[in-house]
């Protein structure tokens, strides 16, 4: 969003009353906490930028990075050609010219010297995340092959099984195996496959899906034919389970377009990933989602301990949000949470029992 969307601040003072009464804020702090790994024997870095209003955008004019008592800070440099390009993040070549000799105090210089080694070390080895849109592209009766190289939207996902399916056949049965689990535990689909016209890798393909009934299996389906939960889910679930998936994941509502008992298990999923070291970050409106992962945190179904998992409780509180940190104990239990927190649900189980009665209006 613009400047003035992202930090706004209210005030009674009578010279804001007379010029509108919201004068805005003229600058936002944000930032990020991290934790080196255990072999670099070194705490918590802390990164910071300083944003003013420039053209109604958020302009980054100072990063700031703090670590063992020491800080750095980096003033954001002008573009020659463009006046609002943004500042970025330091990397280790930039950080390997400063002149250490500069510190009088040695404890300062060495302070310094291990914060520049650790965040040149990490900074030489950075892994793009996996980073999922809220709506996935469009499924089509029938692809020609592409380059499969990832986006946020998933439009590479369909080229890449086909792919695998051409040329890595192990990693095709394998993957095939995984989707095909989730996919009968999520009730969407029993089988994938890819159907080729033709042998070279540039030839047409198409992707389809089959159900099994109780007594035989159903037929096959194309893509665009099946519900539009399996082509929406199909290019995040890929992301997870695919050999060389990154260590992190950003996520944007990934129940879009899914029924309840394929949320819950995404849910499932998403523990099952959190439980071999990797990160998911995911936005979401589903409480199904949150409480599978819940049930299996308390039953010991994957690896997942309660410490993994925090869920930040977004409140909107008039003309701003409060966000809670809510946690799990080894039961699943919420703790933390603030009374508006589920509200709405409880209420709508009382109304449906007959507990509470519907608040009705009248003109």
């Amino acid at each position: 969003g613009s400047f003035p969307d992202i930090v706004h601040r209210h005030s009674d003072r009578p010279s804001n009353r007379e010029a509108g009464g919201d004068t805005g804020a003229d600058c936002f702090t944000a930032g990020f906490l991290f934790t080196p790994s255990p072999a670099d024997n070194y705490g918590p870095i802390t990164f910071e930028a300083d944003f003013v209003n420039r053209h109604t955008a958020p302009y980054p004019i100072m990063r700031r990075i703090t670590g063992a008592g020491v800080a750095i800070e980096l003033p954001a440099q002008e573009s020659s050609h463009a006046a609002n390009a943004p500042a970025y993040w330091p990397i280790a070549g930039e950080l390997g010219d400063w002149t250490l000799a500069a510190f009088p105090d040695n404890a300062d210089r060495d302070n310094l010297a291990k914060l520049r080694d650790v965040l040149g070390w990490h900074n030489a080895f950075v892994e793009r995340p996996f980073a999922g849109a809220p709506l996935q592209s469009r499924p089509q009766r029938t692809y020609n092959p592409v380059r499969p190289a990832p986006d946020p939207e998933g439009s590479y996902i369909p080229s890449y099984l086909a792919y695998l399916y051409r040329n890595y056949m192990d990693e095709w049965r394998r993957l095939k195996y995984e989707l095909e689990y989730f996919g009968r535990a999520a009730g969407l689909f029993d089988e994938i496959s890819v159907r080729p016209f033709g042998k070279t890798d540039g030839a047409p393909f198409q992707l389809q899906i089959r159900k099994h009934g109780k007594r035989r299996k159903g037929p096959w389906r194309n893509l665009v034919d099946a519900g539009y939960g399996v082509s929406q889910v199909l290019p995040l679930i890929t992301g997870l389970l695919r050999q060389d998936a990154p260590d992190m994941f950003l996520l944007q509502q990934p129940e879009i377009h899914l029924h309840p008992q394929a949320e819950a298990a995404l849910g499932t999923l998403f523990a099952t990933t959190a439980a071999q070291d990797r990160q998911i970050i995911a936005e979401t409106h589903s409480d199904y989602i949150i409480d599978r992962v819940r049930m299996d945190v308390r039953d010991g179904s994957t690896a997942l301990q309660p410490d993994d998992v925090s869920i930040l409780y977004f409140e909107p509180d008039d003309s701003s949000v409060k966000i809670h940190s809510i946690r799990l104990d080894k039961m699943g239990n919420i703790l933390g949470a603030p009374p508006s927190y589920g509200k709405f649900f409880m209420d709508e189980v009382n109304r449906s029992v007959g507990l509470v009665k519907p608040d009705v209006r009248h003109s």
